[in-house]
């Protein structure tokens, strides 16, 4: 990670002297962005039954995340005398002697403010990791889960402490502890929960793609804010690195579109939306390291690799509902080797704080190519062998991570939630029963109206034919 040289003797000023009212305003609200980012896309590329327990999941995941950063999270990622490359200590539990000296990752910045903005980042990785658990997993144990990983997964890029941060790493806003954690992580959490039963699977497609596109678009003006916020400041770099995620997202979300119509002939939405989230993970770690040109280049790989890699879940034989490796891991890792390509120390010095930093090949620096290949290798096995031995140690002591299979055929939102995003068992209910919309009930035994009167023969062979094609029809759209 970048070297952050202050550019006056902070020391020698006094705390309001220090930091722009412009820079904090905007790291805040960039923060606050970065908050609603993941749930209702989510919601949308879920089936019916389950759309809103993703909803819980991703809120639920939220706030055990907010708790553990200010229990002790804060402190072992970020705490400026740790003594190893890995974790860190509990110096600053709950949120202990963190307030307005200039923080360890920019100086820019006050140390509490930073404390925030990296929360928000843990939160959302956390979110994203929530997909593991689609339409099979439970939610409480999914929530210890989330405090046991976020605990041990998150020190090594950031931390002026942590090794990757003391090699020299290419990571602008979290290609390996946000995206390819969540991604890797949500393939081995997917893959300790198993499948999902066979027959669930026969008709499954996402059960609103409108609001997979609204959370696209969400997820696409929370990452402005998340990339963009990465700088700690409202300067150029921060212009920069919005600059590259809308175009990243563009050409990522124009090559998997294209790449989809070549076999279906069609314009695919959730292909495009795909792409779109491909290229911004891709300018995750990218976009403050990399010129606008590169940034076209990546979105492109990202848009088109990343499509190929939804293939390989079948390949290795883990059900990964929501695409998390092939998304955010397979992403996650173009931009990084892009960085080792691409970076140049004219874009890393636009924030005017950020010097001595070499880039890529595009600066003759041609070992942090394999640099950054060698970290993404060692972030993907860490991660993989960590979530796959949490979620195991949770199973065996007695913290059910899976539903069992009439669970899952009912559906998680009934099951854990006992609401709906769209409450398709009233409809049901409705139809089938045939006590409302102008279909009468029928006493089955007399053969009576409900309204009085007796049912003919022919009123009733009538009746049965509308309940059994409702049935029919709703149960197809359920699935």
């Amino acid at each position: 990670m970048a070297k952050v040289v202050p550019t006056r003797n902070l020391e020698q000023i006094g705390p309001r002297s220090v930091f722009d009212r412009g820079d904090v305003s905007f790291i805040i609200v960039a923060g606050a962005l970065v908050l609603f980012m993941v749930r209702f896309l989510y919601s949308g590329l879920a089936r019916r039954k389950s759309a809103l327990s993703l909803i819980w999941a991703v809120s639920g995941a939220n706030a055990v995340t907010i708790f553990q950063w200010f229990f002790w999270g804060y402190s072992l990622a970020f705490s400026s005398s740790a003594t190893n490359g890995y974790i860190g200590n509990l110096k600053n539990f709950g949120l202990r002697k963190v307030l307005g000296d200039p923080s360890p990752g920019s100086p820019l910045i006050p140390e509490l403010l930073y404390s925030f903005f990296q929360m928000e980042f843990a939160c959302v990785t956390a979110a994203i990791l929530m997909g593991g658990v689609a339409e099979r997993g439970r939610l409480f144990p999914a929530m210890i889960f989330t405090f046991v990983w976020v605990t041990l997964v998150a020190c090594w890029v950031w931390s002026v402490n942590g090794w990757a941060f003391r090699w020299g790493i290419l990571d602008f806003a979290g290609g390996g502890p946000v995206e390819i954690a969540s991604g890797v992580g949500g393939l081995a959490l997917a893959w300790v929960l198993g499948h999902r039963g066979k027959h669930e699977l026969l008709n499954f497609r996402p059960h609103n793609v409108s609001m997979v596109n609204l959370g696209t678009f969400v997820l696409w003006f929370g990452w402005l804010g998340f990339n963009g916020g990465s700088a700690f400041g409202a300067n150029l770099r921060a212009i920069m690195a919005i600059w590259n995620s809308m175009l990243a997202a563009s050409f990522g979300g124009m090559a998997w579109v294209l790449l989809d119509f070549r076999l279906e002939r069609r314009w695919s939405m959730v292909g495009f939306c795909s792409g779109t989230i491909a290229g911004l993970v891709a300018a995750t770690p990218s976009s403050g390291f990399v010129p606008p040109w590169a940034s076209v280049v990546i979105g492109v790989a990202s848009g088109t690799l990343c499509n190929f890699a939804t293939k390989l879940k079948f390949l290795v034989g883990i059900d990964d509902a929501l695409d998390l490796f092939a998304e955010h891991a397979v992403g996650g890792i173009v931009g990084l080797l892009g960085n080792g390509l691409f970076a140049s120390a004219d874009i890393i010095s636009l924030d005017g704080v950020t010097t001595g930093i070499r880039g890529g090949w595009l600066d003759h620096n041609y070992k942090q190519l394999y640099m950054q290949f060698a970290y993404t290798v060692a972030v993907c096995a860490y991660t993989f062998a960590m979530t796959a031995a949490i979620a195991k140690a949770l199973d065996l002591v007695g913290l059910r991570l899976r539903v069992t299979a009439d669970e899952e055929r009912l559906g998680i939102d009934e099951v854990e939630v006992g609401e709906f995003a769209n409450d398709y068992i009233e409809v049901r209910r409705d139809y089938t029963d045939g006590d409302r919309h102008g279909v009468p009930d029928v006493d089955q035994e007399s053969g009576d109206h409900s309204e009085g009167g007796a049912a003919t023969e022919e009123e009733k062979h009538k009746l049965d034919t509308s309940h059994g094609q409702m049935e029919i029809s709703i149960q197809a759209r359920v699935a």
